[in-house]
């Protein structure tokens, strides 16, 4: 059964809306047709966060919370979930929030335009965190920016927060939580959705096998998962995506399964929630999640988006190619399945043919004897994208050979690659300062990367040879002379 329209919880009131476009953002609808205008515009990317809010959505019958940017999340991914903004915190009569109070006590606003998006992201830290530490309060505020207070008061103000907690009927979350829980298990009533006018067409299938029979019958849609690089595609490139199909709210894609062999994760699995799993499993993915993007694209982008759209700067496929990942495709015809590093052919070409989508993803896990690491290159620690990324695993034996080796890098060439005569280089030597000098010439001939404005090629080139020296330096436990610099910056 069909419906034409979305209905969810804005603050206290239900909402549904019958003639919405695919390319409306959560932002534009908030300030332009509800007047809400703590959220701002600040980036229209989001990497500043001045326009966060919070979304809460039912998982296996729990109401959870958590920040989102309002700026590149569309309307239509939004069926079935409550929106907090910042005009819900405070009391009926004024009386602040406390994690607004301490702002103002520790004087962690100046101009006030960035304010309420960090906030809405220290609540959602309060909600979720009792205890929190400065580590996870510096992560909670990652993808917020602020150009006036340093951020010193603003970390003060979230400590203090975190120890003063009074009745929990005060907040207008817990106190209301029963009651959205019911309104929002209402509105799931397992009927795809598909709203088509005007101003364009989209649908939010009820299942997987709804979602194929709509791709089957709509090859050319654009398929949107976490809205974290769509969303950029209609704020920054004005692109046109109509139609378009919603997947976010699809349980069946968003399982986590563990077991002897490694993780299988469904491609709706958002990094946030693959997070607790890979700090167990897979320690180096963890700290690589870590520094994509800021917590509201954590909670939004998912990792089977990431492989799919098939940049060649993303951040996942290097990491996962190293470890022989494998890749699940589905479509109304059936499963196919295959190694990772197969699926990228070209430059904006995988191979995923039109009424094929990502299913699952499995990751194997480090075996005894291997030494898996992924590095980082990017002009900021953190929430930026990377200028190369480079994955490495190797198996050394008690002699010090390398019996194996699986080497990747992601903006190197125009698909996420292994460095298949580097790991030649490698195999059958002994893993030392001779064997990684002739390795680090290899990769010339590996790749032949390309200069933009994050780096430049021979930048790219020097910097992937060096993180070779860098797995040496960690494995071996001693310094290095291989290291080399290149004017203009180092590794």
């Amino acid at each position: 059964m069909n419906s034409d329209k979305i209905t969810f919880v804005l603050n206290g009131e239900d909402v549904t809306l019958t003639d919405v476009s695919p390319r409306l953002t959560l932002l534009d609808w908030l300030r332009l047709e509800r007047r809400l205008t703590g959220s701002k515009e600040g980036c229209a990317e989001g990497d500043c966060g001045a326009c966060s809010v919070l979304v809460g959505r039912l998982k296996a019958g729990h109401l959870a919370y958590e920040s989102v940017n309002a700026c590149i999340r569309f309307m239509g991914s939004l069926h079935a979930t409550h929106i907090v903004t910042i005009e819900h915190l405070a009391a009926e009569d004024g009386t602040l929030h406390p994690v607004q109070q301490a702002i103002v006590d520790f004087h962690g606003s100046q101009c006030g335009f960035c304010t309420p998006g960090i906030v809405m992201s220290l609540y959602g830290l309060w909600l979720s965190d009792e205890n929190p530490d400065r580590s996870a309060i510096e992560r909670s505020l990652q993808g917020n920016l602020c150009r006036c207070t340093g951020y010193e008061p603003i970390v003060k103000a979230a400590e203090t927060v975190a120890r003063a907690r009074p009745d929990a009927l005060f907040d207008p979350l817990e106190k209301a939580r029963a009651d959205i829980t019911k309104r929002l298990a209402q509105m799931v009533n397992g009927n795809t959705i598909h709203i088509q006018g005007d101003r364009g067409e989209f649908f939010v299938p009820a299942t997987p096998a709804d979602f194929a029979d709509i791709l089957a019958a709509n090859p050319h849609a654009t398929i949107v998962a976490g809205c974290t690089d769509v969303g950029l595609w209609v704020t920054k490139q004005m692109r046109e995506i109509n139609p378009v199909i919603f997947i976010n709210h699809l349980a069946a894609l968003q399982t986590i399964q563990v077991d002897e062999n490694g993780v299988t994760l469904g491609a709706g699995v958002t990094y946030g929630e693959a997070l607790p799993i890979f700090e167990k499993t897979h320690p180096a993915i963890a700290r690589l999640v870590n520094r994509i993007g800021g917590e509201q694209v954590r909670n939004m982008g998912t990792i089977g988006g990431n492989i799919a759209n098939g940049s060649p700067i993303g951040d996942m496929p290097p990491a996962l190619i190293a470890l022989g990942a494998t890749v699940q495709l589905r479509s109304r015809e059936g499963i196919r399945t295959m190694p990772l590093e197969s699926f990228f052919i070209e430059y904006g070409r995988q191979d995923r043919e039109r009424h094929e989508f990502v299913e699952t993803i499995f990751i194997p896990l480090v075996k005894p004897g291997e030494h898996y690491a992924v590095y980082k290159i990017s002009k900021r620690r953190d929430e930026d994208i990377s200028a190369l990324c480079g994955a490495f695993c190797l198996s050394v034996d008690a002699a010090g050979i390398v019996t194996s080796a699986r080497i990747a890098f992601g903006g190197m060439a125009g698909t996420p690659k292994r460095a298949a005569n580097c790991e030649a280089c490698l195999t059958g030597k002994p893993f030392n300062e001779a064997a990684v000098a002739v390795a680090q010439e290899a990769l010339g001939t590996d790749y032949a990367p390309l200069t933009d404005w994050r780096a430049s090629a021979d930048y790219r080139l020097q910097a992937a040879r060096n993180l070779l020296t860098r797995l040496l330096v960690e494995i071996s436990g001693q310094p290095s002379e291989l290291v080399r610099f290149q004017t203009g910056g180092r590794t």
